[in-house]
């Protein structure tokens, strides 16, 4: 069964960013937030934890990795060791956990832009420094350049920030590709971070491959940084996984300080616990059937509306990738949307100098709203308007 999108008078009672950074005429199509009903088990973990107050510190142990083990088993057919996973904030928290202690200050880590641009922030935050190694364009679909990827490791890079499903292109990368990266980071001595937060938004017919599942190289030099927060809403809650699949890295895991771990909020282990849990399957494959509508709509709507409008249907997730630069609206034409449309939208050129003249669009929301968000584009490409 379908998740449907709460209606927009609710939905302006939130008081999170996606609800509060712009005034009320606005459509809020920017943040990766969505604008649907949590699933039921997370709204009974939730207020079962308000019902007896268990709002303290997060246990030494819980069932969190337990749970993302089984999610792993079901959705992908991987097998991850519970006993290798440990707890943080959010995804980003164990991004920087890890490249801080797999670089050393001013080391170079590859980013394969257009990315996530909390990417740039992240790895200079590690005290390293950001090496563009942009995905590949073969005119149908995004890849990996593993070329430019040897060429940067040979040169002395030491670590990447992998994106899979890569964000904001919304591209899985293949096994293929993921075992040639894996070869040749072991080759290298170097590092595979793997932010895998979007993955249980992989629609069906598109096989996800978890990086630490592809090969024993990726065991051996690969960390995965999961969550629920994006499929489920909880971004909010701090909760993410740090994930290891050999010793060395298990070993490096473990031996980050137990303020790390602390930073879990408790709401968002309960949350992220239910979330990964059977009894949440079914509202995530009824949100899956929902946003494959929504991307197939968004489609419908940009051939209709803006016909020059460049767009893929993502592989997986909510966010659009989409190319205005025959609009002739300059290289941020996210401005001059929210000026006149008063559309919010991703600015293209945050997500590096490939972004210019796109814009990142959030679908996860009532086709509704998508259809009053593009209608109102388009209308600023009528001559005169």
């Amino acid at each position: 069964m379908k998740v449907e999108a709460l209606p927009l008078e609710q939905l302006r009672e939130r008081t999170s960013e996606k609800w509060r950074e712009y005034p009320a005429d606005v459509l809020p199509l920017f943040v990766a937030e969505t604008d649907f009903p949590l699933a039921p088990a997370i709204t009974e973990a939730l207020e079962r934890a308000v019902r007896i107050g268990d709002t303290g510190y997060v246990a030494s142990r819980t069932p969190l990795a337990e749970a993302f083990a089984g999610f792993a088993e079901r959705r992908y057919g991987w097998s991850p060791d519970s006993a290798r996973m440990r707890s943080t904030a959010d995804v980003s928290m164990g991004i920087v956990e890890i490249l801080r202690r797999v670089t050393r200050p001013g080391d170079r880590v590859i980013v394969t832009t257009p990315v996530y641009p909390p990417f740039f922030d992240l790895v200079e935050e590690a005290g390293a420094v950001v090496e563009r190694v942009p995905l590949r364009d073969t005119g149908s679909e995004w890849e990996l350049d593993l070329d430019g990827i040897r060429t940067a490791f040979e040169t002395g890079a030491r670590a990447l920030l992998l994106c899979n499903p890569h964000n904001p292109t919304g591209t899985v990368h293949s096994a293929a590709s993921l075992e040639s990266l894996a070869e040749i980071a072991l080759a290298h001595g170097a590092t595979v971070v793997s932010d895998e937060i979007h993955a249980p938004l992989v629609q069906p017919g598109t096989v996800f491959t978890p990086f630490l599942n592809v090969s024993d190289a990726a065991r051996a030099i690969g960390y995965a940084v999961v969550s629920a927060s994006k499929a489920f809403n909880l971004a909010g809650l701090k909760c993410a996984l740090m994930v290891t699949a050999s010793d060395q890295t298990a070993r490096l895991v473990r031996g980050l300080p137990v303020e790390v771990e602390w930073r879990t909020g408790q709401f968002g282990m309960l949350a992220a616990t239910a979330a990964f849990s059977e009894r949440s399957d079914p509202w995530l494959d009824g949100l899956l059937t929902t946003l494959d509508d929504n991307r197939r709509l968004l489609g419908d709507l940009l051939a209709a509306h803006l016909p020059t409008a460049r767009y893929r249907s993502p592989d997986a997730g909510y966010l659009a990738w989409i190319d205005l630069t025959d609009l002739g609206w300059g290289t941020n034409p996210s401005k001059r949307i929210l000026r006149e449309a008063k559309v919010a939208l991703h600015f293209g050129p945050a997500f590096g100098v490939e972004g210019a003249c796109h814009v990142r669009l959030n679908f996860g929301t009532s086709p509704e709203i998508i259809t009053a968000a593009i209608t109102r584009i388009a209308a600023l490409d009528v001559p005169g308007a």
